[in-house]
């Protein structure tokens, strides 16, 4: 298994869960977890899925999110879970 945390942050508005895990299913990325809180106006969303089936490549898969994000005004930020575990260790 091939996991990867990828987190989102804007300004909320409808649709953006279902634009990004749209786009993870047609890339055949499996959510394996998913958290995602509103404070006020500002939406953010942390998902753990596993990319090992993905019909796109990592640095391929970074590129569509990032381009889904542009179009929907919310930053998405994509890192391989050691990674991420290793900058967020206290």
């Amino acid at each position: 298994m091939e996991r990867v945390v990828i987190t989102v942050t804007g300004r909320d508005k409808v649709g953006i869960v279902a634009k990004i895990a749209s786009t993870l299913a047609e890339n055949n990325v499996n959510i394996l977890d998913i958290r995602q809180s509103i404070m006020g106006n500002l939406f953010t969303m942390i998902m753990l899925v596993d990319i090992s089936n993905s019909n796109s490549g990592f640095e391929e898969l970074i590129k569509k999110l990032d381009k889904v994000g542009e179009e929907i005004g919310v930053k998405v930020i994509v890192q391989h879970e050691d990674i991420f575990k290793y900058m967020h260790r206290i």
